[in-house]
């Protein structure tokens, strides 16, 4: 069934990655596009153009195409993936006449998103176009048992979505959706500092404090961050100090948000699932779950205990491209 013309892609909201089976990760860069708002050419794509926001001039816009997990833009995320896949074959060394991919969906998108999706990939030159849920592709590519009568419970944090599935014999038997991810975080951070210190951040220097200082509500040691921003006030470039005790109760909220989805996938599961979770435990996956803290806190928090996959970052995009050999079963279950 494999060829070479096979590829798997996880659209996310922060990073597009490609997966092939031969290669692995052929593709991993930022899901940002650099435009020419006169002629509306595309300039840069991925990492160079990510590299770009905030610092361009009136002309040249860098923006990404993809809200909450599904494309906003239309036009925009076409040209993005036309470069995503020749840049993927040029790695790949050979020329992709016409692959059959199959990419991931939130699994709480509807069927208009799920078209959008389909047709920007078809614009592109795909053959077939299979869809698979999000929270299947992270637990296939996590390692876990999904054709196997056993609940799997992964909780994959993105950019956009977090999305919590019980996985068992190759389907989702409960699933929440909520739209909180990386990005909520990033928003949470510039937020309170707009508003505690009048300045005025960007979303890369956001996500800088995030990485380095944002943490889970666990007790940890304090830690600070010198940061610069633009003076509400004055209008001039200004430097503070940030404190890792202020982000958290910053990022607070969206947390528990999150927690409140992952009870109420549990609270969803059949009595003799129920057994299984105790035993398997939790697997987290998505960047957002590499927030310092996280793992220790949620299994606090739900007294199960939590495991962070192989590749947090990756495992959607592996499960994806690994998911070509099981779609037949997937789809039969569905």
């Amino acid at each position: 069934m494999f060829s070479n013309a096979e590829i798997g892609i996880d659209l996310g909201t922060a990073n597009t990655l490609v997966y092939s089976k031969n290669k692995g990760i052929v593709y991993n860069e930022p899901s940002v596009v650099a435009l020419d708002i006169e002629t509306k050419t595309v300039l840069a794509v991925g990492q160079e153009a990510k590299n770009m926001i905030g610092k361009t001039p009136g002309k040249i816009v860098a923006v990404r195409p993809l809200k909450d997990g599904v494309i906003a833009d239309f036009d925009v995320t076409t040209s993005m993936l036309k470069q995503i896949m020749k840049k993927a074959t040029r790695t790949l060394g050979f020329t992709l006449k016409k692959p059959n991919v199959v990419v991931c969906t939130p699994s709480g998108s509807t069927s208009v998103e799920r078209r959008a999706i389909q047709d920007a990939v078809r614009n592109c030159g795909a053959k077939h176009v299979h869809l698979i849920e999000e929270p299947v592709a992270a637990a296939i590519g996590s390692d876990l048992p999904v054709e196997e009568p056993v609940a799997n419970v992964v909780v994959d944090i993105g950019g956009g979505t977090t999305e919590v599935a019980i996985i068992s014999y190759g389907g989702v038997v409960s699933c929440h959706s909520i739209r909180v991810g990386g990005d909520q975080l990033d928003e949470d951070i510039i937020h309170h500092v707009r508003k505690r210190y009048n300045l005025l951040i960007g979303e890369r220097t956001a996500e800088q404090i995030k990485m380095e200082i944002g943490y889970a509500l666990v007790e940890h040691p304090e830690m600070t961050m010198e940061i610069r921003g633009r003076d509400l006030v004055s209008g001039l470039p200004k430097t503070i100090e940030l404190q890792s005790t202020e982000i958290q109760k910053a990022l607070k909220e969206s947390l528990l948000h999150i927690l409140e989805a992952i009870r109420a996938t549990l609270e969803d599961c059949p009595p003799e699932l129920s057994g299984d979770i105790v035993d398997r435990g939790v697997i987290l996956t998505g960047g957002g779950s590499l927030l310092n803290g996280m793992q220790e806190w949620l299994s606090e928090e739900i007294v199960v205990p939590v495991y962070l996959a192989p590749n947090p970052l990756e495992s959607v995009a592996i499960g994806t491209g690994r998911s070509l050999a099981v779609i037949d079963k997937i789809q039969k279950v569905k």
